[in-house]
């Protein structure tokens, strides 16, 4: 298997796993969201380390702590995957899966911008055609329904500023995932220590299980999506993400039982549309007969 299969293989499996994270956040809907924060941080936190010393990493974990030029992309990182759970838990908490779900249909757009302008990707006519059917897509939505809130806005730009920081830092994928969540773990270490009405005491035992989990299940599609951001361009890995907010609006519309307007419909199908022209394979030249290609 090629590097770009397997890194496609492992975005897409990191987005479903997302799409579908709201069902386990939904089952944890007695834990206020902060406290679903700090465990999903200090879970990933001891999952990644596990995983770093059965991998035998640790000595490239102290190089790139030692290392100023590859510690400081990794804090900013840090700084925005962690905005980016907070927000998502609370949205679920408080019944905005569907407006969150907006938010990663707007994200591969930012990824799209932050490509061309950053990295300098380019894409031919009919991509470029693709990316200007989902941005109407998405622009119908903002237009004819809600408008664009200000959570939708900041989960897409977090998200789309923590996949460039990945992308651009040469770093092993859980190396980074342990340092992120190592910087964040004093935070919500001490968060749970000082916090009243802490979340464990007074609960049922399958949901302090279900907080036992936090670690592999904020770990495993961050591990696997920074697989997939080292292989494939930023731009690829951005419409691959509308496999993530469609799975949530469908969890929302359908399990949820939140509204699904006209609007949505319209973006949707507008999102499908230039996802599968965007992706559709790029033709082979053909020698003429009698000629050596």
């Amino acid at each position: 298997m090629s590097e770009e299969r397997r890194g496609a293989a492992a975005a897409l499996a990191a987005f479903l796993m997302w799409g579908g994270l709201s069902l386990y956040l939904k089952a944890l809907a007695a834990v206020p969201a902060v406290e679903i924060l700090c465990h999903r941080i200090l879970g990933g936190a001891v999952f990644a380390l596990v995983a770093v010393a059965l991998t035998g990493g640790m000595g490239e974990v102290r190089a790139v702590i030692a290392d100023r030029r590859l510690l400081r992309p990794l804090v900013a990182s840090s700084l925005a995957i962690g905005i980016n759970w907070g927000l998502f838990i609370w949205a679920v908490a408080h019944a905005r899966a569907l407006e969150a779900s907006m938010g990663y249909f707007i994200f591969p757009l930012v990824s799209v911008v932050l490509a061309r302008i950053v990295l300098g990707e380019r894409m031919n006519r009919r991509r470029q055609a693709a990316v200007g059917v989902v941005a109407l897509g998405v622009g119908w939505l903002v237009l004819r329904g809600p408008g664009v809130p200000w959570l939708a806005l900041t989960l897409a730009i977090s998200f789309g500023a923590y996949g460039l920081l990945r992308k651009t830092t040469p770093v092993q994928s859980l190396t980074g995932l342990l340092v992120e969540t190592a910087l964040l773990a004093p935070l919500a270490a001490l968060y749970l220590a000082v916090a009243e009405g802490g979340a464990a005491p007074g609960l049922g035992g399958g949901t302090i299980g279900l907080l036992a989990l936090a670690g592999p299940v904020t770990a495993i599609p961050l591990w696997l999506f920074a697989c997939g951001a080292r292989r494939l361009k930023l731009s690829t890995l951005g419409l691959m993400m509308y496999v993530n907010p469609s799975v949530q609006m469908l969890l929302a519309v359908f399990v949820y039982g939140e509204t699904f307007t006209a609007a949505h419909a319209i973006a949707f199908a507008a999102i499908w549309v230039g996802l599968a022209l965007y992706s559709w394979p790029e033709r082979e030249a053909v020698a003429p007969p009698g000629r050596v290609a």
